[in-house]
C-alpha cells in the first residue's frame, strides 16, 4: 500500500476523536477556602508562571518498539502487556492487539492479535478475574467491541466481535467494571451524522453474547471516557463537564441509573477521570479530571489536570489544576498505595503528581489567578519521563500495576520504567 499523505504532514488535534474521523478518510480511525466551580467559568485556564522544576526522572528500563503503526491504548496484567494502534501509519491500519512479555525489564513482543474491519483498536482492558479481553473498535460502520479468552494469556481467542447495532458508530473508549458481581462493558460511542454520541452498557455474564442493558445519548457534543467505582458511574461528557451517577451506591442500578450532580472544571473538554481512594487516609474526596485541548499529532498538545471536591456528591468544586506549558494530558494511572498519579502528557513524556493528603488547601502564593490552587507551586510534582532522552516521545497511555510502570507511545511502542518511590 502506498504511503498515507495525510500522514507525512502535522495533524491539527482537537481531539484524538477527531483523529479517528481522518484515520476513516485515510483508509476509505479540605479545600473549602478555594474558589467553587459555580464562579469558575467554562474559558481556557491560566496557565502558572513559575512553576517548580521537576524533582525527578524515572529510571528507563526498556522499549518495546514499534514502528510500523501508531501505538494507541495499553494494559497490563502481571508479566504481560497489551497494546492496541490507532489510524494509519504509512499506510498500515491500526488493527492489531500486541501481546508483550514484560517478566524482564525489555518488553518483548510475543504475538498479535488482527481485528476485522478495525481502524483504530483504541482501549484495552483485562477483567479483573484475567479471564476476558475488550477491545474497543472504531471506526464507522465497522465500529464495536472484541472480546478474548485469555485462558492463555499470551495467546488471546476471539470470543465475539460485535457488528452493528448501536455500536457500529465506533467506540471511542470502553471500560470493563464489575457491579453487584456482575460484569459490565461501559461503551462511548462516537457520534455520526444525525446521530448523536451515546453511552452503552453491555452485561457480560455471557461474553460470547454481550447484551445491552442501558443506553442513553450522552455528552456535548462528545461522551468521552467513564470510571465506575463502589456503585458511582463518572462520565467525561466533554463540555457537558462530569456526570456522577448512582448505579449501586443509593438505590440506584446499572440498568436504571441516577443521576446525582454534575461537575464543571474549567475549559471543559473533559477527557478521562479518577476518584482517588487513598488507603492511607482513608480519604475518597477528591477526582482528578483530565482536560484535551488542540494540539498536532507527534509534536503539541494543551490541557490541565483538574482537581474536583467531592466533599458534598451533590454540589461537587473544582479546587486546583496542574498544568504543564506546551503540553496537554491524555490519561491517568494512580498507585493509590504509594499515592502516585501518573499522567501521560504526550509531547511532554509522563508526569508523576503526589495526591496523597489535602490537595485543596494552599497558600496565596500557590494560587492560580482565578484562586484555585495549583499542584505545582504547591511542590506536587514527583518526577517526569520522556523515554530514552534520544527519541521525540507522543505518550498516550500510562499503566501502573504491581508489575511496574509501563507507558504507551504513539511514535516508539512500549516504554518501560522504574516506577516512583517515596
Amino acid at each position: 500500500m502506498r504511503p498515507d499523505p495525510l500522514l507525512l504532514m502535522p495533524v491539527p488535534m482537537p481531539r484524538l476523536r477527531s483523529l479517528v474521523l481522518l484515520a476513516m478518510l485515510a483508509a476509505c480511525g479540605g479545600g473549602d477556602d478555594a474558589t467553587t466551580s459555580s464562579a469558575l467559568p467554562p474559558t481556557t485556564p491560566t496557565l502558572p508562571t513559575t512553576p517548580t522544576p521537576v524533582p525527578g526522572r524515572l529510571t528507563h528500563l526498556g522499549l518495546g518498539a514499534v514502528t510500523e503503526r501508531f501505538t494507541a491504548e495499553l494494559w497490563v496484567r502481571g508479566t504481560t502487556a497489551y497494546t492496541t494502534t490507532w489510524g494509519t501509519r504509512g499506510g498500515v491500519r491500526g488493527n492489531a492487539v500486541k501481546i508483550w512479555d514484560v517478566s524482564a525489564n525489555q518488553p518483548r513482543l510475543v504475538d498479535s492479535v488482527l481485528v476485522a474491519n478495525a481502524t483504530t483498536t483504541g482501549d484495552v482492558q483485562v477483567s479483573d478475574d484475567g479471564g476476558l479481553m475488550l477491545v474497543a473498535i472504531e471506526p464507522n460502520p465497522n465500529g464495536g467491541v472484541a472480546l478474548f479468552s485469555l485462558a492463555d494469556p499470551r495467546r488471546p481467542q476471539l470470543l465475539v466481535r460485535t457488528t452493528g447495532g448501536e455500536l457500529r458508530y465506533g467506540v471511542h473508549t470502553a471500560e470493563l467494571a464489575r457491579v453487584n458481581g456482575v460484569l459490565y462493558a461501559f461503551c462511548a460511542v462516537d457520534p455520526a451524522s444525525g446521530v448523536p454520541a451515546r453511552l452503552v452498557v453491555l452485561d457480560l455474564s455471557d461474553p460470547r453474547n454481550p447484551r445491552t442493558v442501558w443506553s442513553q445519548q450522552m455528552g456535548s457534543p462528545f461522551v468521552h471516557d467513564v470510571f465506575v467505582r463502589d456503585g458511582l458511574l463518572f462520565t467525561a461528557d466533554w463540555n457537558d463537564g462530569v456526570g456522577i451517577w448512582d448505579i449501586g451506591a443509593r438505590g440506584g442500578s446499572v440498568a436504571a441509573p441516577r443521576l446525582i450532580s454534575r461537575a464543571q472544571t474549567v475549559g471543559g473538554q473533559v477527557h478521562n477521570i479518577w476518584w482517588l481512594h487513598d488507603p492511607v487516609t482513608s480519604s475518597r474526596r477528591y477526582l482528578l479530571v483530565g482536560q484535551e485541548g488542540p494540539g498536532t499529532v507527534g509534536s503539541s498538545s494543551s490541557g490541565d489536570i483538574h482537581v474536583v471536591d467531592l466533599g458534598d456528591l451533590s454540589a461537587p468544586r473544582e479546587v486546583a489544576v496542574y498544568a504543564v506549558p506546551g503540553a496537554g494530558t491524555h490519561n491517568f494511572s494512580v498507585d493509590e498505595a504509594n499515592g502516585f498519579a501518573y499522567a501521560a502528557y504526550y509531547n511532554a513524556g509522563v508526569r508523576v503528581l503526589d495526591v496523597r493528603g489535602d490537595l485543596g488547601s494552599c497558600t496565596a502564593a500557590q494560587r492560580t489567578a482565578d484562586g484555585r490552587c495549583d499542584l505545582a507551586l504547591m511542590g506536587r510534582e514527583k518526577a517526569a519521563y520522556s523515554g530514552n532522552g534520544v527519541d521525540a516521545v507522543f505518550v498516550w497511555g500510562v499503566h501502573w500495576s504491581p508489575s511496574g510502570f509501563f507507558a504507551s507511545d504513539m511514535l516508539n511502542g512500549l516504554w518501560r520504567t522504574a516506577p516512583a518511590t517515596r
